[in-house]
């Protein structure tokens, strides 16, 4: 079952890329169970595997999620305790689309033994590979830094208010990395006026990003949460503009020729 969960990409750099919400499959057990609406899995984050094509041509791994968030959200803590408490959540096995309405049919809302078995099949094997290249990685090279990426629309009044910023940048208010590390990033990021850009706005960064997070053990986390409008439509059918997503990749691009350029000082080595 774990090599339909995910694909892995093995690379050479100290920069392990995951992705963990472009996956777009989902099962009939799980399907006949939503709304019709729901098969077309509008809240992904579409496209990042074409986007960051460029990582692993730089040399990074990359791990992608195969499954849609709406069968299980791999960005969200086993025991489905809230990121960002008093706001709006979605939980491990979502209930809601990004609008707040509800996925499920009337009469087959989720079970607990359902959401266990959603955790054995989809979530647990996604982390242990994750887990896995982030010490091969790191072994590697002494240290590792993990990029996590995402994408969303720009205005979806359940989650935040008003337009989102383009770039955001999350560190756990930096807890998930070096602060040389977060501040080459964050001058990267400032270095285009293309983009508006903020670190530790609204997205701080979810699961994750905190827990891999461990600057002191030699892994240091980034979430990068974009807007979908810096490379796409953001309505169905959801296409891919090329133009667009060309210049939102030179921003990026910069960010990870920094993170490339970047060494842990002597005081961040543990």
């Amino acid at each position: 079952m774990t090599a339909d969960v995910f694909t892995l990409h093995r690379g050479t750099a100290p920069i392990v890329v995951s992705l963990p919400h472009v996956g777009t499959i989902i099962p009939d057990s799980v399907k006949t169970a939503l709304v019709s609406r729901a098969h077309a899995t509008e809240d992904t984050d579409w496209h990042l595997t074409r986007l960051y094509a460029f990582a692993a041509d730089m040399g990074a791994s990359v791990i992608a999620a195969t499954h849609s968030r709406y069968v299980i959200d791999l960005n969200r803590p086993p025991d489905d305790a809230p990121m960002y408490p008093g706001g709006s959540n979605t939980e491990l096995c979502p209930t809601k689309f990004f609008t707040g309405d509800s996925l499920y049919l009337a009469g087959r809302e989720l079970n607990a033994a359902e959401i266990e078995r959603r955790r054995v099949v989809y979530w647990w094997p996604y982390h242990v590979a994750l887990g896995a290249e982030l010490d091969r990685v790191r072994a590697q090279h002494g240290y590792v830094i993990h990029w996590d990426g995402h994408s969303i629309r720009s205005r979806i009044a359940w989650l935040f208010d008003g337009v989102l910023p383009d770039l955001n940048l999350g560190t756990a208010n930096g807890a998930s990395c070096a602060a040389s590390l977060r501040a080459a990033l964050i001058a990267a990021m400032q270095s285009q006026d293309e983009y508006s850009q903020v670190a530790d706005g609204r997205f701080k960064g979810g699961y994750t990003t905190r827990h891999y997070g461990r600057p002191n053990e030699g892994v240091h986390t980034v979430q990068m949460e974009m807007c979908q409008s810096t490379y796409m439509d953001e309505a169905p059918p959801f296409s891919y503009d090329s133009q667009r997503a060309r210049l939102v990749r030179s921003a990026l691009r910069a960010m990870f020729d920094a993170a490339l350029a970047w060494k842990p000082q002597s005081s961040e080595i543990a």
